[in-house]
Formats: structure tokens, C-alpha cells, sequence
């Protein structure tokens, strides 16, 4: 039910990050502290900033550094002891005064949050307007909550959002004729998923339960998330299902917060929309989207760590626990710690062996640790539990058969593209992976060629793919072809060391031999795999022709497609 919002409706308000720092500071803290700020290195961040207080506590960009810091590290008590220095400072500051209405609004104590209204410590237009509403129903003055919520909403740009509060604090004290009536208003904007659910749970106390799923339907078609898919059970089965979406007034503003960060999202840097998403979990703990949209961001700023340790806080019982250790399992992996994502995919397969994308995802883990046998089984279980047209059943397929050519069964590998081709016939990376593993066992090479060509037509600059058309005209014989493909390859694969091996080739077999030496020697600069260095440097040594020899071929061998 909401509309694109002003940016000055969410940003407005008061930083201090371009103040100086004084010459007093600890040059060496405030140093290592601006190179974890500009690294996302929160932990490291607190630590720095605040050793760089202690000797000038009273510098506003150190302190407005550290809540930034705090916040992102999810330690809102924290922040606040600085947020408060600061108000005793007389420092303006917006991050400070949002940790400040948090904080209030976490123990119950409404009428801090008019007290730092009245005395113009604002967070933004929006926000003051839904917190003022907020705290009127903490303090039981529903009267005064509705008159606050509909000034927001006669506030130009924030209609929406302040008839979606208006609807939750009238449902959260039992007014669910009230709350359906601003939910159903056809004039509003279509519903989010939480304001669908919120609607859904409304109509359920309304003995209603049948328009509840016709609304689901009208608003998400028979596509749902395990937390909608949950819901329309419930409500299948006839039951009340209770309104839980706002448990109170302290929920009701971290539902403010909560949708700031989704309206922020992509419209902000990421460690501004991590602060409100943070704070959105600690006004509600049980918010599994404030979590999860926390750990994104994690991820996307490339702070694994603290997204690994956000997503393991999803209850096993949360519909979105699956999808939690989905990425939880990704944030292990690019900690670099295959055995504890081995861990979590398996106890994952355990809890929930009906999900398909849990076996595909324990077999990714096992195949990028070579332990090709199980995930082999595991995306074969995987395959078991998908529909026939299941709209991921092509990848699963695509991710057994290099699992099967690893496990040197091609049979079974070719099978497995060949499968994938019909579900998805012009899928570039199918395509490209089947046609170069018939030119490397020099099989079909028209075939082949006619594959990569559709791949190359699809990802033009994909430099893996080009590299395959430039490879399967080399060993069609067409080598004039083959370089200017392989030149592309190579320009947009700098750095790949096989790219540049076969660029190298493919220059030795049109007579550019001093050329095709300094591509191998780039190659061997790039960090190849042993077996390839080998071969690498024989052929610096000797030449192509006497490596292609030593192995059986002919100099400049063209394999034969089959009769």
C-alpha cells in the first residue's frame, strides 16, 4: 500500500560527518577507526572510535562515528550512552536522536519520546509523525494517537504511510472493523507483504477468513514466501488467526523503522539503511524481515561475520528459517569455512527434507569442496522432490552434470545438460558448458560450435564464453577465426590464465610464436593449477607442436567430429 516517498521526507534531518577532527585526537585510533568505517569493519570501528574519544570526547564526528558503529553492530543500549553524550553536548545529530527514540520507545517510556520532539531533536518528518502516534497509544490516549496519525497523513508525501499506522494501532487495540476499513479503502496503493499479512490477520478476527485468502490471491497470485504460504494454511483451515503482525506499541514503532529501511533500500548507502534496519530488530526481536533485510545488507557491504551471526537469531519455527540458512550457508561460504556450511546445509536437509533447494544447496557446498559422491546424490534428491517444471529444476540439472563430468561419467553428464536444454533450449551457460566439453573430448564439433555460437550471441561479453567459440574454431582448424575471437576472450578475461593459455595457442598455430610465448608467460603469472603450469612451460620450452607430440597428436591437431 505504499508509494514512492520524497527523499527529503526520510533524509532530512542533521549530521555531523563532514566536521573536523581536533588536533587532539588519537591520530592513531582515528586513523585505523576512518579505515575500518570506509572498509564496513563495524567492530573494528567501535573499538577505534572510541578509544579516539578518550582523549577528545567531546568531538562530534567521533561520537556521531561511534553510534553509527554501534548501531550497525546491532548494540543499541550502547549507541545510546554516546547518543546522550551528545544531546549533553549540544551536538545535533540524527542517528543520535533515532537511537534516543528507540530507546524510549524499548522501555515503555513514551513521554521521552514527546520531550525530544519538543525540544527539535528530530529524526525526519516521517518518523516524528508516526513515533508521535506511536507513543500516544503507549500512553493509552488513543484519541491523540489517531489525531497524530492523521496529521501524517494529511502531510503531503505520506498519505500511505500514515493510514497503514493508522490501520495497525487501531488493529493492535482491537478496532478491527476500523483497520479493515483503511486496508480495503480501494484508493490506496497496492498492499506489501506485511501489510498484506496484517490485513489477512485482521479479516481472520473478523470471522472472514474466506475474503482473507481472496485477497492473498488478488495480491499475490498463487506465488508466496514460506511466511504467506504459512498464513493462507492457517487461514485455510478455518482458523482465527490472531493479529500479531504489531504485538504493541513498541512494535508498532519498529514497524515505522522497519519500513523505513525498506523504502530507504536502494535509495540510500547500505550503512545508512543497516542503521534503521538494525534498529527495527532490536524494537522487535520477532520482525524475521528486519533480520533478514539486516543480514543482506551485511552481505552487500561484505561483512559475512556479522550477517552469519544476524541470521543464525531466526527461530528454527520462523517460516523464514529456511531461507536464513540459505544464506547463512552463502555468508560461511565466503568466510571461507566450507565444513561449518557443509554443517548447516546438512542439519538444514535434516529439519526440512521436503525443501529441493536445501539438497541443491548442500550439493553446491559438497561439489565446490570436490566431494563429488554426495553432492551428486544430493542434487539427485533434490531433482526427486522437484516438479517436473519446476522452474529450477534446469539449474539442478545444469549443477549434476558438471558434478557428473567431475566424477569423469560423462554419459551421465551429457545426459544431464541435454536434460537442462529442454527445459531452458537457449540457457547460455548450459549451452557453453555442454559445447566445450565436446571440444575438449572432440566429439560433435559442428554441434558444439553451433552451441557456442547461441551462447556467444546471448553473452557477447562474457569473456568464459568467448573464449569457448575462439577454442572450438581452433580445433576446427579455422585459426584466423579463432584469434580474433580469442583476443576478445582475453580483453575481457585479463586475468584468467586459461583464457590466455589458449590465446597463446592459438597464436602458435598462425605462426605468431613470439606472441604466443608472452601469452603463456602471462598465463604462468596468473597463478594457473599445477597440472596446467606444467604443460604451460613445456611449451615455452619446445614449443606446441612437440607438447601436442609428447601426448599422442599431431602438431595442430583438428579432432574429428563423430560420422
Amino acid at each position: 500500500m505504499f508509494k514512492p516517498i520524497l527523499r527529503s521526507v526520510l533524509l532530512a534531518g542533521i549530521t555531523t560527518a563532514s566536521m573536523p577532527v581536533s588536533a587532539d585526537v588519537d591520530a592513531g585510533a582515528y586513523l585505523a577507526a576512518r579505515q575500518a568505517a570506509i572498509m564496513s569493519e563495524y567492530t573494528q570501528g567501535a573499538r577505534y572510535y572510541t578509544e579516539a574519544l578518550i582523549s577528545d570526547p567531546s568531538n562530534p564526528l567521533l561520537l556521531e562515528s561511534a553510534v553509527t558503529s554501534y548501531v550497525a553492530l546491532g548494540q543499541v543500549e550502547r549507541a545510546s550512552a554516546v547518543a546522550q553524550a551528545m544531546v549533553d553536548l549540544g551536538i545535533e545529530s540524527q542517528t543520535a536522536n533515532l537511537v534516543r527514540d528507540a530507546v524510549a520507545a524499548k522501555s515503555g517510556d513514551w513521554m521521552t519520546i514527546f520531550d525530544i520532539l519538543e525540544t527539535g531533536q528530530s529524526v525526519s518528518p516521517l518518523v516524528d509523525g508516526l513515533a508521535q502516534g506511536w507513543a500516544a497509544v503507549g500512553l493509552g490516549k488513543m484519541t491523540q494517537a489517531i489525531s497524530s496519525f492523521d496529521e501524517v497523513i494529511e502531510t503531503d508525501g505520506m498519505r500511505s504511510y500514515g493510514l497503514y499506522h493508522k490501520a495497525l494501532a487501531l488493529a493492535s487495540v482491537g478496532d478491527f472493523e476500523g483497520a479493515d476499513a483503511i486496508f480495503a479503502d480501494p484508493s490506496q496503493p497496492p498492499l506489501s507483504a506485511r501489510a498484506a499479512i496484517a490485513h489477512a490477520q485482521v479479516l481472520s478476527q473478523l470471522d472472514r477468513n474466506d475474503d482473507a485468502l481472496d485477497m492473498l490471491d488478488s495480491a499475490f497470485g498463487q506465488s508466496f514466501d514460506p511466511g504467506l504460504a504459512l498464513l493462507r494454511d492457517r487461514l485455510g483451515a478455518g482458523e482465527a488467526v490472531p493479529f500479531s503482525i504489531v504485538a504493541g506499541p513498541t512494535e508498532g514503532f519498529g514497524e515505522v523503522i522497519y519500513m523505513i529501511a525498506g523504502l530507504l533500500r536502494g535509495e540510500a548507502q547500505e550503512t545508512y539503511t543497516l542503521q534503521y534496519a538494525r534498529i527495527a530488530e532490536y524494537l522487535d526481536p520477532s520482525n524475521t524481515d528486519a533480520i533478514m533485510l539486516s543480514a543482506n545488507l551485511l552481505q552487500t557491504l561484505e561483512q559475512f561475520e556479522l550477517a552469519s551471526e544476524t541470521l543464525a537469531r531466526v527461530p528454527q519455527s520462523s517460516p523464514s528459517f529456511p531461507n536464513a540458512e540459505m544464506a547463512r550457508i552463502d555468508a560461511l561460504r565466503e568466510l571461507n569455512r566450507p565444513d561449518a556450511a557443509i554443517e548447516v546445509a546438512e542439519a538444514l536437509v535434516r529439519t526440512n527434507p521436503q525443501l529441493p533447494f536445501a539438497h541443491s544447496k548442500l550439493g553446491d557446498v559438497l561439489r565446490e569442496q570436490k566431494r563429488y559422491d554426495g553432492a551428486f546424490d544430493a542434487y539427485s534428491d533434490a531433482l526427486d522432490l522437484y516438479g517436473p517444471d519446476a522452474a529450477n529444476r534446469w539449474l539442478v540439472l545444469y549443477a549434476r552434470a558438471i558434478t557428473a563430468h567431475a566424477q569423469d561419467n560423462w554419459p551421465q553428464a551429457e545426459e544431464d545438460f541435454r536434460a537442462a536444454l529442454v527445459l531452458r533450449p537457449d540457457q547460455p551457460q548450459v549451452l557453453n558448458y555442454l559445447g566445450y566439453s565436446l571440444v575438449e573430448r572432440g566429439e560433435k564439433l559442428d554441434e558444439a560450435l553451433e552451441m557456442i555460437e547461441t551462447a556467444v550471441a546471448a553473452r557477447p561479453d562474457n569473456g568464459a564464453i568467448v573464449d569457448s567459440l575462439g577454442w572450438v574454431l581452433f580445433q576446427l582448424g579455422r585459426y584466423d577465426e579463432a584469434v580474433i575471437h580469442m583476443e576478445r576472450a582475453a580483453a575481457l578475461e585479463a586475468v584468467d590464465p586459461i583464457v590466455n593459455d589458449h590465446l597463446g595457442d592459438v597464436y602458435w598455430a598462425v605462426g605468431r610464436k613470439i606472441e604466443a610465448a608472452f601469452q603463456w608467460h602471462r598465463a604462468l603469472s596468473l597463478d594457473p593449477e599445477e597440472e596446467l603450469a606444467t604443460r604451460i612451460r613445456a611449451k615455452l620450452e619446445e614449443g606446441l607442436d612437440a607438447v601436442l607430440a609428447s601426448e599422442g597428436a599431431d602438431p595442430i591437431t583438428v579432432a574429428n567430429d563423430d560420422p
